[in-house]
């Protein structure tokens, strides 16, 4: 039927002509795709997988100070150490007990002699009072003995005075010559048990007396290491259930500062030199100080020297045991002054902050010293300028900066880092 062709026509010219080839084309063209997205996210992760997981460098932090105006006192040199407090205990008991008490608490002030902690003293208490009555029962006796010779001597004076009379007989006065140095010599004795028996009364109520624990000197709690109803002795006993001390007391009014020198460098401090500290806690605050002593003897496996230096301005703030740079001072000349472009005899501060010369280093031709921002080091550019000691005088960063103290060849703008003690 020709309305039945017309259709059929039109039917072959809609239907789509799939051409195996192209097909197969077409195909390989969308996993190139999804093969170069893989790639790319592959390589993407890989590239975050190295930053967080790329080696730190292993650095020493430094402190850039202000120098001092001309005249006054510049650094010669920069150590670091910790705060140490030269009267630091831990409080323990004098006997073994259990604890019944424990008054303290971390960051309590206590002063001397207060009480820390209690033990059990049922025992002790009860040794006392058994001393007690030995020793009343001693006294007693010894007025027995006492009354005992008091007639005995009356009874020997009243038979000395009938012997002439013929009254009495020899025999009977000798017998009361020896009654008077019998009882003499128990009243003796008995003087010397009474004795004993208040040297015992005094050991009791000494014994008793270590059931209380006492602060040795005013200071601060930072530590509590028992808690009431456990067993504390002095020495180490019972295995891992015995406390050997119930708390630690810091006094504050001793802390002081103890730095490394390198010994190459310890004939620059001297004992009573002027001294300046930054705590690391705190890098814009400058605290006065100056040296109380070199100690005499050298590390040498770090090849230092322990130089003790006294704080001058005590604070809340500064605490046992933290970080803390030391600049050691020494009085700068007008000649200094004037090699730092200021004119002799001027009181004004020369441009630019001080880190130690180690810090500035050399990249792509120009003078960098890598500042620290949390985990990463940063390259500054900076211009080198008089040298003070192992110091050296840059511009381009601020005072208070932390930088990288000798940085690694390897180290580079924004590297991860890892702040290490000297």
């Amino acid at each position: 039927m020709p309305g039945t062709s017309a259709k059929s026509r039109l039917l072959q010219e809609l239907r789509i002509n799939r051409d195996p080839a192209e097909e197969e084309a077409r195909f390989w063209r969308g996993w190139r795709v999804f093969a170069v997205l893989a790639v790319l996210c592959v390589a993407a992760a890989a590239a975050a997988w190295a930053l967080l997981h790329s080696p730190r460098s292993a650095v020493q932090a430094a402190v850039a100070v202000a120098p001092a105006p001309a005249g006054t006192s510049t650094a010669v040199l920069q150590a670091t150490g910790y705060v140490t407090a030269r009267r630091e205990a831990t409080v323990s008991a004098q006997i073994t007990g259990a604890l019944t008490q424990v008054l303290i608490e971390e960051g309590e002030h206590v002063t001397a002699g207060q009480v820390l902690a209690r033990l059990d003293d049922s025992a002790q208490k009860a040794s006392l009072a058994q001393a007690q009555a030995q020793l009343l029962a001693a006294r007693a006796l010894l007025v027995q003995y006492q009354a005992q010779l008091a007639q005995a001597r009356r009874d020997n004076q009243r038979n000395q005075d009938l012997i002439d009379t013929h009254l009495v007989s020899q025999q009977a006065l000798e017998t009361t010559q020896t009654q008077v140095a019998t009882l003499a010599a128990q009243v003796e004795s008995q003087q010397k048990q009474v004795e004993l028996a208040q040297a015992t009364v005094q050991g009791a109520q000494v014994e008793l007396d270590y059931t209380t624990v006492r602060a040795p000197f005013s200071g601060v709690i930072i530590a509590k290491a028992a808690q009431a109803g456990e067993i504390i002795s002095p020495i180490s006993a019972g295995g891992g259930f015995t406390r050997t001390g119930v708390g630690t007391i810091v006094d504050m009014d001793s802390l002081e500062i103890e730095v490394d020198v390198n010994e190459a460098y310890i004939n620059r401090v001297q004992p009573g030199q002027s001294a300046q500290a930054v705590l690391d806690a705190y890098p814009n605050w400058t605290i006065p100080a100056h040296v109380i002593a070199i100690i005499p003897t050298a590390d040498r496996s770090k090849a230092t020297v322990k130089v003790r230096v006294a704080i001058e301005q005590k604070d809340p703030r500064i605490l046992p045991d933290m970080g803390v740079r030391v600049s050691f001072l020494e009085r700068a000349s007008a000649v200094s002054a004037a090699g730092t472009g200021g004119a002799a005899g001027s009181a004004e501060a020369p441009h630019g902050v001080l880190v130690p010369a180690a810090a500035i280093v050399e990249r792509a031709g120009h003078s960098v010293v890598f500042t620290l921002d949390g985990e990463r080091a940063h390259a500054r550019a900076v211009n080198a300028g008089q040298a003070y000691g192992d110091l050296r005088l840059v511009d381009g960063i601020a005072a208070g900066a932390r930088v990288v103290r000798s940085p690694p060849a390897a180290l580079q703008d924004g590297d991860a880092i890892t702040i290490v003690k000297e």
